[in-house]
């Protein structure tokens, strides 16, 4: 057995995949029917479906409509092997790595543990704004949200109620895309239901996109449609 993770040793040749998102799932699967041991590792039980993490932070769904649990999805593959852990370390040269719950050698290794947030250098932007990468994080924006139009509520002063009532989203692509129609859609039809009190047509959002266009990944007809529908 393979140190506290409990991992038998069968004689074949043993692939270790480091996270479970999109790309590892999709190698676990893959490989169900290959001759190798395969073993996953996350530090997270359950699977989060990215692409819909905008809908978690606008209160169209619920964390659990996007987050499924790993061994249920896993769970026909019986030649994959699931570990709950985080890797501290790893050592290419003798093929093994470190998790929090203990050792494990491997033949091949897959990372794919996902990525963080990047704020191309911006400290300011780094500093004060709230990342999207998790149902969490999802979360926490619609909280911060919700807490700023409550604190709006009592607020006397009409500069500091103006800055509450500003939804600012930093990065034109396919996300920022997404949350400034789903956040415009809560203006028009949810909040002046929860908040009739406020002004609701004074709030504002601000989508700031750093190239010449959104979308600019996608065709410029894309970019045209989606500047005039938010609009």
């Amino acid at each position: 057995m393979e140190s506290m993770l409990n991992i038998p040793n069968t004689g074949q040749k043993r692939v270790v995949i480091v996270g479970c998102g999109f790309a590892g799932l999709e190698m676990a699967k893959l490989l169900k029917k290959s001759n190798f041991q395969v073993v996953v590792i996350d530090k997270n039980n359950y699977y989060q479906f990215q692409p819909l993490f905008y809908q978690v932070a606008t209160a169209g769904l619920e964390p659990r409509d996007i987050s499924f649990p790993i061994r249920k999805l896993l769970q026909s593959y019986k030649s994959v092997i699931i570990r709950i852990s985080e890797v501290t370390e790893i050592n290419s040269e003798l093929k093994t790595l470190e998790t929090t719950i203990g050792s494990l050698s491997y033949d091949y290794l897959v990372l794919a543990q996902g990525a963080t947030t990047s704020f191309f250098g911006l400290s300011n932007v780094e500093k004060f704004s709230q990342p999207m990468k998790s149902v969490v994080e999802s979360l926490e924006i619609l909280n911060a949200v919700l807490h700023n139009l409550e604190d709006a509520l009592v607020n006397t002063n009409p500069e500091k109620i103006e800055e509450l009532e500003n939804i600012v989203i930093v990065g034109g692509g396919p996300t920022g895309v997404e949350l400034s129609g789903a956040f415009a859609e809560m203006k028009r039809y949810v909040f002046p239901k929860d908040y009739p009190e406020l002004d609701c047509s004074k709030i504002r959002i601000i989508l700031i996109e750093a190239t010449s266009r959104l979308l600019a990944g996608l065709s410029e007809i894309s970019s045209v449609k989606a500047e005039k529908f938010l609009k």
